[in-house]
């Protein structure tokens, strides 16, 4: 695969993707990943946001969706899925495709 990825999230939550060869960088809380997230856009292809942090930055990472680079792409932190990724690739292919392939009853 061409292009680098990375992920932000808090330290235990970003150790295993580290270990992958994964770029990691820690945040603490959504100021810090959203500082961060400005500063890597340009460099990575495929950027992993743990949801914790992605959920408060949901409207400012709308702005990723109008260029193909980087991909955001929300995982469970360390403590397990809260659902929002789930959630946010479901409306996404329901935007695309017009209906829901998941499947997944709410």
């Amino acid at each position: 695969m061409k292009g680098k990825m990375a992920i932000v999230g808090d330290g235990d939550s970003i150790m295993v993707f580290k270990a992958a060869g994964v770029s990691t960088f820690a945040a603490e809380d959504e100021k810090k990943a959203r500082e961060i997230l400005r500063k890597i856009a340009k460099e990575y292809k495929i950027v992993f946001l743990t949801e914790n942090l992605a959920r408060p930055l949901g409207e400012f990472l709308k702005r990723f969706d109008e260029e193909p680079y980087p991909v955001i792409v929300s995982v469970p932190a360390a403590g397990g899925s809260e659902g929002y990724g789930y959630d946010v690739l479901k409306n996404a292919m329901e935007r695309a495709l017009g209906v829901d392939i998941l499947f997944r009853k709410d």
